[in-house]
């Protein structure tokens, strides 16, 4: 019979308690016993899990990384019994760790958190917003809603939405500085870039008549690492910036941003899908989430 599933529940003991005592008093095993289980494992795995002085005990590289595993790996048994026990219509339950970029957290994923939390009132949300691209596994989150491109094969992801860039200004920019009416005329605006583009940055346009695609050269006094600060500044009057549409739809709805140059616009599509990592069964708090933001996300914004 295969007992690594109570080994692991031991070993996370200790690891959280930081030694064999209180990580017996816990589980209800005393300290002798606890520490002939953690070396029983350390001589089948073939590395050591903790560095071991007279005070406490410290994870190895080897333990931390088994540590991220087998909370895993033990969460999905609790899972796959909660939904054996209940049958098809088990609950959502538990904390599900969420990650998005700034712009689409702050417009499109925050306003949904009540709505969602109200539907699965068992799920404990724990939303980050970031424009890094994290690791899932590494950052212990179950689903990062991202934009453009996926480069790990490795990942589900289901699309919930697709959205083109706009380059906007204020009503009271264009009233003191006025419209570009080309492309070119941007050489005497303030254009408001990400400060993680390379140095020399290009906003993209396509020829109105040849339908032929070029870039452009653009320059300001004002940068930022993500759309919610651009957003911001063109707002303000700072300048012109260029963002998805999905951002700026209802400010551009209500009058407070004014699009420009639509007509050499790129037609540039970005993608923005929620990622998880695959799993033949699948979280049911996972689950519910990813359909619920397809849902209620679909083409809002996609204009």
């Amino acid at each position: 019979m295969d007992y690594r599933s109570g080994e692991m529940g031991v070993f996370i003991a200790v690891a959280e308690t930081g030694n064999f005592s209180s990580a017996g008093r816990r589980i209800g095993l005393t300290p002798s016993a606890v520490s002939k289980l953690v070396g029983r494992m350390e001589e089948r795995l073939g590395v050591p899990l903790f560095t071991r002085s007279t005070r406490m005990l410290q994870l190895t590289a080897e333990g931390a990384l088994y540590l991220e595993r087998v909370r895993r790996i033990l969460a999905d048994i609790e899972e796959a019994e909660r939904l054996i026990a209940s049958g098809t219509g088990a609950v959502p339950r538990g904390r599900l760790r969420i990650s998005a970029s700034v712009a689409f957290g702050e417009c499109c994923l925050l306003p949904l958190v009540p709505k969602f939390l109200d539907a699965y009132r068992q799920v404990e949300l724990d939303v980050s917003l970031t424009d890094a691209v994290i690791d899932l596994v590494d950052d212990r989150t179950d689903v990062a809603l991202r934009s453009g491109p996926l480069r790990d094969s490795a990942l589900m992801a289901r699309k919930l939405l697709e959205t083109r860039r706009v380059i906007v200004a204020s009503p009271d920019y264009i009233e003191r500085l006025g419209a570009p009416v080309t492309p070119r005329d941007l050489a005497h605006h303030n254009c408001l870039r990400f400060n993680f583009r390379r140095a020399f940055d290009e906003w993209p346009f396509r020829d109105p008549v040849s339908g032929e695609p070029y870039g452009l050269a653009v320059g300001g006094n004002a940068h930022g690492n993500n759309g919610v600060i651009l957003r911001q500044l063109a707002l303000a009057g700072v300048g012109l910036a260029r963002l998805g549409h999905f951002h700026v739809a209802e400010d551009i709805a209500e009058g407070r941003l004014v699009p420009v140059l639509e007509s050499f616009n790129a037609g540039d599509i970005e993608m923005i899908h929620a990622v998880y990592v695959g799993h033949e069964h699948l979280a049911v708090r996972i689950r519910a989430f990813v359909d619920f933001l397809v849902a209620h996300i679909g083409k809002a914004g996609s204009a």
